[in-house]
């Protein structure tokens, strides 16, 4: 099975591929869809959402797995990042993938094992997890880990959500 791991952003957005069967986890690929600051919000957002369209439609994954947002003192930021996790989030939505949430501590707890780990040390535990991984930026190897995070707990949520839905 094929995971896409997401770390959005409104200036540059990772996504990381892995693959995983049974508990062994493998590297494919990773990368950052960037936007043109130059743009309109509504051009960025287009960018983001079309980059990661383009990733799905290359590798195409199983699942993908996002990170949830986290408030920032300043509520414009946190305003942006939210409409850019909106239109990053839809690629795998509108392409028939079932897209899971996890919290930034979350995804740090299941690499390093450590809510409140560094980022340093998530990209060092990401190199160790997939051997063969060279994340091309911070934010390659920040959407890696929450694919690893998505594959640790992904049995639970696919239980968690078939029961919301009354299945």
């Amino acid at each position: 099975m094929k995971l896409l791991g997401l770390d959005p952003g409104l200036r540059k957005t990772g996504w990381g591929i892995i693959h995983v069967e049974n508990n062994h986890l493998s590297y494919i690929a990773d990368g950052k869809v960037t936007s043109n600051p130059n743009l309109t919000l509504g051009e960025r957002l287009a960018e983001l959402h079309e980059g990661i369209k383009q990733v799905i439609d290359l590798y195409k994954p199983d699942e993908a797995a996002i990170e949830e947002t986290f408030v920032n003192k300043n509520p414009e930021s946190t305003l942006k990042l939210g409409q850019a996790r909106g239109a990053v989030i839809l690629a795998p939505a509108l392409a028939g993938l079932m897209v899971y949430e996890y919290a930034p501590n979350k995804i740090k707890k299941a690499v390093v094992g450590s809510g409140h780990a560094a980022k340093e040390q998530v990209g060092m535990m990401v190199k160790m997890l997939l051997p063969g991984a060279k994340p091309s930026s911070e934010d390659a190897a920040d959407a890696l880990a929450v694919a690893i995070c998505h594959a640790h707990n992904r049995k639970t949520n696919i239980l968690e959500n078939l029961m919301k839905a009354g299945r």
